[in-house]
């Protein structure tokens, strides 16, 4: 007898996490249907089975099948850093390009309890917030009359389609400690990774948030979170390189390339291409690469052809594409950071927020006659952090506003540059981002032109555009 597919849902209202996680795990010996499974199981024998396999086995992929939706209101955004740093994860954050904070919307660090930099720091925040609202009205002024109202629509209606373009302007003002709302979607098994960093972090408010989550998750996930403890590695890793880092004479570029091609592998198209034909195809990886190299380079675009040429706006390339690799050093402002973080398949290595790289003027703030008291905010800001640093270099970048730079050394395949180059050059991507996109691409398209000439960045704009039309002044 044939027996009939079926597919369906374990109900989440009457299944703990912890449950439908043992339920899945028991099915590679059991018999019986996921339902006559889970009938089975009671909180106290799933618990009792994590403890076995999990933590005692090691068996921790059974983890990943429990799945928790945590909500984390008012925190930092340079917490949020942290809570959104791991890979295997869903966020939805408080966009600065939407909503609006108010002078009092920032977070002061426990470390500051009773310090003397502490008023320091709750001033500048508050000037830094107020000289936002300042120039909310001011630039909304030029957007209104850059982009008039149609015939026939409201001021309300006309707001819900510029807002971002003006809030986008002034968000550069924004400081790491700006309170932020977070959702997250997470497995227990990633969640367990993301406690540990928490719990290891230099910073107490992520220490505080790693405790706090945990005592969340383990209402729903008793035992699979309960061993996430802070790890000594990290902490002591961070330190000591952090002070090796501190000793090195390093002789700075005054003016650095924002972005820059550090490497590549000179053989990832040869190797993308046979990777593809070796999926579909017969024979061993190199014996493909040989028949690949005798061909001519006609012959070679042609197949880069079958592979690239019929994507569609919303495909994403075979996975064979990731058979090649690039690295990126880039210099960006914060704001433009919080958006590029979020392409977390690839490998990124932020260094610590300061107000020592510059920071970059949007063009709308001064045709809204507003540059004057921007600068002064940045300056404000500059000399605050350099005042906090001497006493914590963590604490201090709480106070940097998201118009300062920041570098990031950024690992990624042909596969995630296709994604992120289309994605984030689109009309819609904040201007900071879209000019890195863009600048990428060209990047891209130089150095492997066989594959690179298929990228399909949004075409009516060029990153100097961007630079010219949006920026003030970028570095």
């Amino acid at each position: 007898m044939t027996l009939k597919r079926q597919v369906y849902l374990l109900d989440p209202q009457k299944l703990r996490p912890e449950t439908i996680a043992v339920t899945f795990a028991k099915t590679s010996r059991s018999p019986e249907s996921f339902r006559e499974i889970a009938a089975e199981l009671t909180d106290e024998k799933s618990a009792e089975f994590h403890e076995k396999w999990v933590v005692g086995y090691g068996h921790s992929s059974v983890a990943e099948h429990a799945v928790l939706h945590i909500a984390v209101e008012n925190v930092s955004r340079l917490a949020v850093e942290t809570l959104e740093s791991n890979r295997l994860a869903a966020y939805t954050e408080k966009s600065t390009r939407y909503q609006k904070w108010r002078p009092t919307d920032f977070f002061i660090p426990d470390e500051l309890e009773d310090h003397p930099l502490q008023s320091l720091y709750i001033e500048t925040c508050i000037h830094l917030l107020e000289t936002y609202q300042q120039t909310l009205p001011a630039v909304r002024a030029v957007v209104k009359q850059e982009m008039p109202c149609a015939p026939g629509e409201s001021e309300a209606a006309w707001d819900r389609r510029t807002r971002s373009d003006y809030i986008d302007c002034c968000r550069f003002l924004l400081p790491a400690a700006s309170l932020a709302n977070v959702g997250m979607t997470i497995n227990a098994r990633a969640l367990e990774h993301a406690l540990q960093k928490m719990l290891s972090s230099p910073l107490a408010e992520v220490r505080a948030l790693g405790d706090e989550i945990k005592g969340v998750a383990q209402m729903e996930v008793p035992t699979l979170v309960k061993y996430a403890n802070a790890v000594p590695y990290l902490e002591e890793t961070g330190r000591d390189l952090s002070a090796e880092a501190g000793r090195l004479s390093i002789e700075v570029d005054p003016k650095p390339d924002w972005c820059r091609l550090v490497s590549f592998d000179p053989k990832g198209e040869m190797n993308a291409l046979a990777a593809a034909l070796y999926r579909f195809g017969e024979g061993s990886f190199s014996e493909i690469l040989t028949t690949l190299a005798r061909m001519s380079d006609g012959e070679r675009k042609r197949i880069a052809e079958l592979i690239l040429g019929r994507l569609g706006k919303f495909d994403l390339p075979i996975r064979e594409l990731e058979h090649t690799s690039y690295t990126f050093d880039l210099l960006m402002d914060q704001g433009a950071y919080f958006e590029f973080k979020r392409h977390r398949m690839m490998t990124q290595s932020p260094q610590t927020l300061t107000t020592r790289l510059g920071y970059a003027v949007p063009r709308r703030i001064v045709l809204a006659g507003m540059e004057n008291i921007f600068r002064e905010a940045m300056e404000s800001a500059r000399q605050a952090y350099e005042q906090l640093a001497a006493y914590n270099p963590h604490i201090a970048s709480y106070i940097v506003p998201n118009a300062y730079n920041r570098r990031v050394l950024a690992s990624f395949n042909f596969r995630s540059a296709y994604h992120f180059t289309s994605l984030r050059s689109s009309p819609g991507a904040h201007f900071s981002i879209r000019r890195i996109a863009l600048r990428v691409a060209e990047e891209i398209r130089h150095s492997t032109p066989l594959i690179g000439s298929f990228l399909r960045p949004y075409p009516a704009e060029t990153w100097q555009d961007i630079e010219c039309n949006h920026f003030a002044q970028t570095a």
